[in-house]
């Protein structure tokens, strides 16, 4: 006869629940690693004061919308489907890209961003302007600036690949200039401006101030403008050898007034502050990937390696904002850049151009 079955003993059921609840914490602690692995969030909060940089104590305020940042790995269909939005917009001759302006902490938004496809015979325009003292030449570029270039590449006759870009883009800026002299209310009121033009071949960056276009090439970040700051050593070598001063009051700034050494606008600062654009004719690759247009806004707190990092990622589907699921990729690294910003502590307006290079040289 057989024995029947015995009941567990306590000391037995004890070992069986710390076996178990062993495996329950392992499992848990899998689960942990991979929700960690698959997606991760940032939360900041930015504190802007009523009076100086930084604020203090009791003057610090609190802005009342948290800046969020959620990112998680895209699934295969969404994937799938940014792809082939990419493709149909190469086969409608569009770059695909995205942009933003955000206001951040500041009381008005003094930014504005122009996009013009085709304008420009066989090329894409783009351009982001940084305004000072008020909006009205960043907005009188965004509507103007691009129709001056568009007129004087026609006016060339010979197709793109004959334009002298250096001598176009200066003559450009130099008459959008004239025509915001031309109005007494705005002899105090200025715009930075960086420009580009995408062609088949090519790009053409121009710019003037502080605003910078970054070239994401082969995994490298490449910039192709170099920022007009007053301690800039040939800036200020410029701008002592005209009579004018750069003092250190909050930063370096010209006359102690302004916090760039070039723009549009700013009659009162002639001729410490000019309005003649660097330009840059960068012949394309097939390693080249996006290009990244902003204001000072983003660059004050961020390098052009890290921009170049987040929108290469972005572009590649490693990382999506999880809140607007619908938008472009070129979008949301835009996006994501001016969220990062805000995070980091910028209280500037900041805008954002992102072009997807990839897969469009013929």
């Amino acid at each position: 006869m057989k024995n029947p079955k015995r009941h567990p003993s306590e000391s037995s059921l004890r070992r069986v629940t710390s076996e178990e609840t062993v495996t329950g914490l392992k499992n848990a602690h899998r689960r942990r690693l991979k929700i960690r692995r698959m997606k991760y969030s940032c939360q900041a909060k930015i504190n802007a004061g009523d009076g100086d940089f930084p604020p203090s104590g009791k003057e610090r305020r609190e802005i009342h919308e948290s800046v969020q940042i959620s990112l998680s790995l895209a699934n295969s269909s969404s994937s799938s489907s940014s792809e082939e939005d990419r493709e149909r917009k190469r086969d409608d001759g569009v770059l695909p890209y995205g942009s933003v302006s955000v206001v951040g902490s500041r009381k008005e938004m003094e930014d504005a961003v122009s996009v013009e496809t085709g304008c420009v015979t066989k090329c894409d325009y783009f351009a982001v302007f940084d305004g000072h003292g008020g909006a009205q030449v960043a907005e009188a570029c965004r509507e103007r600036l691009y129709r001056l270039v568009a007129e004087e590449v026609e006016r060339c006759g010979n197709g793109v690949e004959e334009v002298d870009w250096e001598e176009v883009m200066e003559g450009c800026f130099r008459n959008m200039d004239g025509e915001v002299a031309g109005n007494a209310a705005l002899r105090t009121v200025g715009s930075t401006a960086v420009v580009a033009v995408v062609a088949a071949a090519e790009v053409v960056i121009a710019n003037c101030g502080d605003c910078r276009a970054v070239l994401g090439r082969g995994g490298e970040a490449v910039d192709l403008s170099s920022d007009h700051k007053p301690d800039r050593p040939d800036e200020l070598m410029r701008i002592e050898e005209a009579g004018g001063k750069v003092i250190n009051w909050n930063g370096q700034r010209v006359l102690g007034v302004l916090a760039t050494s070039r723009s549009i606008g700013d009659q009162y600062l002639r001729p410490y502050v000019i309005s003649k654009p660097e330009v840059t004719v960068t012949k394309r690759s097939s390693k080249d990937e996006f290009l990244i247009l902003a204001s000072d806004g983003l660059w004050d707190v961020i390098s052009s390696e890290m921009a170049c990092q987040v929108v290469r990622k972005c572009l590649n589907g490693q990382i999506r904002r999880i809140c607007n699921e619908n938008q472009s990729r070129a979008s949301e690294a835009a996006t994501l850049l001016a969220e990062i910003a805000l995070a980091k502590g910028s209280r500037d307006n900041t805008s954002v151009i992102v072009i997807e290079l990839r897969g469009t040289v013929t």
